[in-house]
Formats: C-alpha cells, sequence, structure tokens
C-alpha cells in the first residue's frame, strides 16, 4: 500500500479545521496579531510506547510511505471480538473500526463478549487541535489570482510569507467567507508593517570631526521592530535584515537634530513639510540629524530636504513610543556602595532598584518623582527623586558598565510615558485603540 501526500488547498469550511489568527508567545494584549494558524482535528495516541513510536515515524516519513499489511492473530481482540469469529453483530458491537465506518463481512450469528479490561500498555486515543499551518504575517502578502495567470478565483486565496517559499491556498465555502479572511489578514499584515517598518530611506552619513581621508557615503536607514538598522544597500530579502552594518535597541538611541533653523516659523515649517515652499538658504549643519548611542558613540546623517528631516524624527519618535510600549520594562545591572542591584525601568510603575539575588525592593519612585540627574560622562549617575511625603530631595548614587545605554532609555520611557497623555499625539497614531495609558 502506498501513500502519497501532496499539496492541496486547504478547504476551512469544513468543521475538522480551526482557522485562527494567534498572538506571539512573547506578545502582550496589546501587540498585534501576527501568525495566520491554521488547525487540524486529529486523533492522537495518548499511551503505549510503541504506537507512539509508530505514529511518530508516519508524521516524519516524508512524502512517500510504504505500508505492508498482514494478518495478524490479535486483530479480533481489538475488534472486540472472540478469536476465530467470522464477523461481529454491528447492533450490538462498537469499536473504533466500526465507528469510522469499517465493517467485516460474516453472520450475525455470533455476539461479542464484553470488552476486556484494559491493560497498561494498550494504546489510547484522543481528539486534539494540531497545528497543520503556521504562517508569519509581517511583510506577507495576498493574492485572489492564480500564480502565472490572471484568473480570479471566488472562494480563495493564496497567502504567502515573507521568505517567498512558505505558501498556502485557503479555500473556503463561500465568496463572501473568503472575502471577509482576505480583509482580515490583509489588515494585520498593514498594521504589523506599520509597526515593524515605520521608516526607511537613504541619508549621508558624514564623518564625525574632521577625520583627515574620510568622506561622507551614503547609507540605508531603516526603522523596523525593535531596531534602528544602518545597511549599506536596501535589504530586499528576508535574509538581508540579518546582515546590516551595525544594529541598535531603539529604546538606547537618542535622536539629537542639528540645527532647527525653521523652528520660529511654524508656518514656514508646515509649508516646507507639505511641499508647498522651497527651502530658504541653509549651511552643512541645516538638515543633519544624529544618532547618540552607547558608549559615547554616534552617527551623522544628512538629508536633502527639510521634508526628509521632518519626517525622521517624526518616524523615530514613533517607533520608540511603539518599542517601549512593546517591551514595558527594561533591567540593568548596576552597583551601589559596593552591592550588586537590579535598576528597572517600568512604563506603569517607574524606577525600582532591587537586589540581584534576593529581588528584594530597596526603593522604588514614580516618573514624575526624578526632578534632575549627573553624570561623571563614564559610568556614575546621581538621581534626584522627590519624596512624596517629606517632600525633600533623595539622591541615589548607582554605576553602570552602559551609562550612555541607560540614560537613553530613561529618556525613552518618559518620552513615550508624556505622549501616552497627550492627546494630539494619540490621535496621530494609526494605533490609538491599541495602547492604553497605564
Amino acid at each position: 500500500m502506498i501513500l502519497n501526500r501532496k499539496r492541496k488547498p486547504l478547504n476551512l469550511s469544513c468543521t475538522a479545521f480551526s482557522f485562527q489568527m494567534f498572538e506571539g508567545s512573547s506578545s502582550t494584549k496589546k501587540q498585534k496579531k501576527q501568525v495566520l494558524t491554521i488547525q487540524k482535528l486529529d486523533v492522537v495516541c495518548t499511551s503505549g510506547s510503541e504506537s507512539q513510536v509508530n505514529v511518530h515515524l508516519l508524521r516524519t516519513a516524508g512524502d512517500e510511505v510504504t505500508i505492508t499489511v498482514r494478518y495478524l492473530r490479535e486483530v479480533p481482540s481489538f475488534l472486540k471480538l472472540p478469536l476465530g469469529s467470522p464477523g461481529p453483530d454491528h447492533s450490538r458491537v462498537s469499536s473504533p473500526l466500526f465507528d469510522s465506518g469499517v465493517h467485516l463481512n460474516g453472520n450475525g450469528n455470533n455476539t461479542a463478549p464484553s470488552p476486556p479490561s484494559p491493560s497498561a500498555n494498550e494504546p489510547k486515543y484522543e481528539k486534539r487541535w494540531l497545528d497543520a499551518v503556521s504562517l508569519p504575517l509581517l511583510m506577507a502578502r495576498v493574492s485572489r489570482y492564480k500564480a502565472g495567470k490572471d484568473k480570479l478565483r471566488f472562494n480563495c486565496f493564496e497567502v504567502f510569507a515573507l521568505d517567498g517559499a512558505s505558501t498556502n491556498i485557503l479555500q473556503f465555502c463561500t465568496a463572501a467567507e473568503s472575502t471577509d479572511w482576505l480583509q482580515a489578514i490583509s489588515t494585520n499584515i498593514n498594521d504589523l508593517t506599520q509597526e515593524n517598518i515605520v521608516h526607511m530611506g537613504w541619508a549621508c552619513e558624514c564623518p564625525e570631526g574632521s577625520a583627515p581621508g574620510r568622506s561622507s557615503t551614503f547609507k540605508f536607514l531603516a526603522l523596523r521592530g525593535p531596531y534602528f538598522y544602518i545597511f549599506k544597500s536596501p535589504p530586499i530579502s528576508a535574509a538581508d535584515w540579518g546582515q546590516a552594518e551595525t544594529t541598535y535597541n531603539l529604546y538606547e538611541v537618542l535622536f539629537k537634530v542639528h540645527k532647527l533653523w525653521m523652528a520660529e516659523d511654524c508656518w514656514l515649517q508646515a509649508r516646507l513639510y507639505l511641499g508647498l515652499e522651497h527651502s530658504p538658504e541653509q549651511d552643512t549643519e541645516s538638515l543633519c540629524f544624529s544618532i547618540l548611542v552607547g558608549h559615547g558613540q554616534s552617527h551623522t546623517f544628512r538629508v536633502e530636504l527639510a521634508t526628509d528631516l521632518a519626517i525622521w524624527e517624526k518616524s523615530f519618535q514613533r517607533a520608540v513610543f511603539l518599542e517601549v510600549q512593546r517591551i514595558q520594562s527594561k533591567s540593568y545591572m548596576c552597583s551601589s556602595q559596593g552591592n550588586v542591584l537590579c535598576f528597572t525601568i517600568d512604563f506603569a510603575s517607574g524606577f525600582t532598584c532591587s537586589e540581584s539575588t534576593s529581588k528584594t525592593i530597596l526603593w522604588r519612585y514614580k516618573f514624575s518623582q526624578l526632578k534632575g540627574s549627573s553624570d561623571d560622562g563614564k559610568t556614575r549617575v546621581k538621581l534626584l527623586f522627590k519624596n512624596p511625603e517629606s517632600k525633600q530631595i533623595e539622591m541615589k548614587e548607582l554605576e553602570f558598565a552602559n551609562l550612555t545605554a541607560v540614560l537613553h532609555c530613561i529618556h525613552s520611557f518618559i518620552a513615550a510615558k508624556v505622549a501616552s497623555m497627550d492627546p494630539l499625539f494619540m490621535c496621530s497614531q494609526s494605533f490609538l485603540g491599541n495602547y492604553t495609558n497605564s
């Protein structure tokens, strides 16, 4: 007996399939649904080691399976028949094979005895929903047209993952049902794209200072998901995203515009942003911005238009806000007076410092209680908090291995907290209903 496993469209109208879009394992309730999962109802062996091994071999055997069928004397006992019995009484016997519509020919004079008590080694089966297909929706695409043709499908469509190799045809009972699912999947793909790829484009990287022998070079920048990417050339395939020249965590990056030459005239700024007026004379610093990263390092970029500069600034604000909302909290190891501590920045509660081993909380303050800070530019920082009861300023001195990254992270969380309370900022975002103010 040869079993060939051929790829067929999945009929999602059948009751044996469950069609859902699940969130990722590390997701929170605030995240978009990231994975399209199709489940099928299957019978799973839950006990009996030999049966489980056979099932595993069948599932992992490949596209072609050869099964040898031979007579076993134990079959009648499995069918709940006495040994040598030619057939069952259909009205009085129930077995897995009879329930599935498989019957044996024979006379109906014999009656089946009461089933024997199951042994410890006897296999047991349960119906369970198993994942049949799992497709990531980030940068995926859908199509109702047949590949290489202009023929339109009316009750099915195809979903292509980012890698282009993972694809499945989803078939429904009606065109209306197909359209509903097509709209739902397309909406999630668009939302994930907006959340994960906030902005990308070319910019000219300027050499730091007046380094001899170094000239400006064009780099392709991208704000995608939790990272800020710097490429020599645009990423084309999924694998290209892992070949970035440099990658930084967004919440540890500080965006800084060099010269706000158009900030004094808000109407001029608006007209420039809309492209209704040409830019005035600019010096070399006018259209530059810097990316400040850990350990005092930085990158300086120049763009061609004032509109480009405004878009990058707004894109960074949105990307950092999304990332802070996603991670919710970030912890850093630090030391104080010779003790190893854990310093946590939490979007909901503020600042917390605890012992690294016992996790005992030593102190906690809200963002609004931070009144100032100073650092030595190397490893140490002094944070000034206002005690809500005594109204006195309390100073906490901490030492970090990468102080710059910690300070940038604090800035990112405070900026996101302030932005979440700004109705104008929240209304300007397409994800207003997806995030709540903690």
